[in-house]
C-alpha cells in the first residue's frame, strides 16, 4: 500500500502549442458564433465611454480582430510551453492578457469600437490550457543540468 511515484511524461512543444492554439481560436469562434463577444464587446465599449451609449464612428477590420486572435491564442501556447519555470509561465500569460485588456482603453481613445473580446478569451483559454500541460509533463526547458557533468564531459 505504499506510494508509487509516477513520473511526469516528457512533454513537446509543436504540437501541444499549435492543438491549443487551434482549441482556443476554436472557443472564440464558437462564442462568436453565439453573439456572446458581440454582447461583451458592447459592454466594454459600454464601459469605456462610463456608462453612456457608446458610439464609436470606427471600427476594426473582422480580419484584424481575427488575425489578433490566432497570433495571439498559438504564439502565447508556444511561449508559455517553450519557457522554464512555472513563475515564469504565469507571468507571461498575465501580461499577454493584460496587454490585450489595455487595447480598450486605447481603441477608445482613437475613436474605434473596442472589439477585444475574442483575443482576449483565446488568450485566457490558450494559457490556462498551456499551463496545465506544463503543469502535467516534464517539459525539455525544465530539465536540471548538473553543471558539474557537464563539465566532465567538455574534458
Amino acid at each position: 500500500m505504499g506510494k508509487s511515484s509516477h513520473p511526469r511524461p516528457e512533454g513537446h512543444v509543436l504540437v501541444p502549442a499549435a492543438v491549443i492554439g487551434s482549441l482556443s481560436i476554436l472557443l472564440a469562434v464558437g462564442l462568436s458564433a453565439l453573439h456572446i463577444l458581440d454582447r461583451v464587446d458592447l459592454a466594454i465599449g459600454r464601459w469605456m465611454s462610463q456608462g453612456k451609449p457608446a458610439s464609436f464612428p470606427k471600427a476594426l477590420p473582422e480580419w484584424a480582430v481575427w488575425l489578433a486572435v490566432v497570433l495571439f491564442a498559438l504564439g502565447l501556447a508556444f511561449a508559455i510551453l517553450s519557457v522554464a519555470g512555472t513563475w515564469r509561465r504565469v507571468v507571461l500569460w498575465i501580461t499577454t492578457a493584460a496587454l490585450v485588456a489595455a487595447w480598450a482603453p486605447v481603441l477608445a481613445l482613437a475613436a474605434h469600437a473596442p472589439d477585444i473580446s475574442a483575443p482576449f478569451i483565446a488568450v485566457i483559454w490558450s494559457g490556462v490550457c498551456a499551463l496545465v500541460y506544463a503543469g502535467n509533463h516534464q517539459m525539455v526547458c525544465d530539465e536540471v543540468v548538473n553543471l558539474s557533468e557537464k563539465a566532465d564531459e567538455a574534458r
